[in-house]
């Protein structure tokens, strides 16, 4: 079992009523609901069902994570591993395939999508990546999509609702798929402007990595207003990967300076960090005390897209979970949750389940019962 599972199953404390500080007003016109690889707590991730039930459920916005085929075609899979996500290893025809690469500095064995063609990928299938959390009721049931499908499914939903919805790509392991002869980037835009729906409707690119933000900036410039630019920060301790690759000292710690938020300005609309970095738990797995990073982040022109608020209670402060089961989903605690976090002026987040996501910021001002 994981130490976050072991976590927790330990019977709960009980947690101090959170602060109630002042708001810090958010930047955004109305904070937005992103379904993150869909509706990922209700179908497998990344799959058109996932994207279905999150616009159904009312995400302002899908997200689309993407690599690369062999034959350079973008695709949504969470990683360029695909046997976490998809039935290949039942797959005897591609059993050879299984190898060892280095990702982002990291040793990673399993399948990859740069050694598949489109074709391949099409003959499998996907399957829940937390089936010990979300069981595996719907694996052997969808396709992997491509960015394109993916595009003239929205499409087709933001007509049939009446309503835009947004797409949020971000792109995987860059600096990897250019080594290896597959820039994303260009294909990414390729694909955007070959889509009458993505030359209008909001697109927000993101990465964890620097060096494609900056270029995208600069290809863009003003030509391509619907399109904006989100810097993802990963753990503080941790480089992005380009950095990490070209021998570089930057940390993500230090892009969380003020002088860091300054300089991530200069290329990009938004930050997007773990909600721990907004409101950290503490020892005991209460809400601790808020950050100032949302107040810095502002104060630097950039807005906030946190990640990622999950039903389950493994993934819940201890004074919103139920019982000790860590797949337990509290019938409302993540909403309540997600509820204190608006409270710091976040203009964005990511969230499995929409539905839930879509009641935090309908339900009015905080109250007594949500703490």
């Amino acid at each position: 079992m994981s130490p976050l599972l072991a976590l927790a199953m330990l019977a709960a404390p009980a947690c101090p009523v959170p602060a109630v500080f002042p708001p810090e007003p958010a930047r955004a016109a109305r904070v937005l609901v992103y379904g993150h690889r869909g509706a990922s707590a209700l179908r497998p991730e990344h799959t058109l069902a996932s994207y279905a039930k999150a616009i159904a459920d009312g995400a302002d916005a899908i997200e689309p994570d993407l690599v690369v085929t062999r034959d350079g075609v973008l695709v949504a899979r969470h990683e360029n591993e695909i046997g976490g996500t998809t039935d290949v290893a039942a797959h005897p025809e591609f059993a050879g395939r299984r190898t060892t690469k280095i990702i982002d500095g990291e040793a990673v064995t399993g399948w990859f999508s740069e050694d598949f063609t489109l074709a391949e990928l099409k003959t499998l299938r996907a399957k829940e990546r937390l089936p010990e959390l979300r069981g595996t009721a719907w694996d052997g049931q969808f396709q992997v999509p491509t960015l394109d499908e993916i595009i003239e499914f929205t499409a087709a939903e933001a007509t049939a609702r009446g309503r835009t919805i947004g797409l949020v790509p971000e792109l995987k392991h860059s600096t990897y798929f250019r080594a290896h002869g597959l820039p994303m980037e260009e294909a990414l835009l390729a694909v955007l402007q070959a889509h009458a729906y993505t030359r209008q409707a909001p697109v927000e690119i993101q990465s964890f990595e620097i060096g494609n933000l900056r270029a995208l900036r600069q290809t863009l410039g003003q030509a391509h207003p619907n399109i904006r630019l989100l810097q993802l920060i990963d753990e503080p301790q941790r480089q992005p990967a380009d950095v990490l690759a070209a021998g570089g000292a930057l940390t993500y710690a230090q892009m969380l300076t003020p002088g860091g938020l300054r300089e991530i300005a200069r290329y990009a609309d938004a930050i997007g960090p773990d909600y721990h970095a907004v409101i950290p738990f503490d020892a005991a797995g209460c809400l601790g005390a808020p950050t100032p990073l949302v107040r810095d982040a502002h104060a630097a022109g950039l807005e906030v897209h946190v990640y990622t608020f999950r039903p389950e209670n493994v993934f819940l402060a201890r004074q919103f979970r139920e019982g000790d089961s860590p797949a337990t989903i509290p019938a409302n605690g993540m909403v309540r949750q997600i509820r204190h976090y608006l409270r710091t002026g976040i203009d964005a987040f990511f969230t499995d389940d929409p539905a839930g996501g879509r009641r935090a910021v309908d339900a009015g001002p905080l109250s007594p019962a949500d703490r």
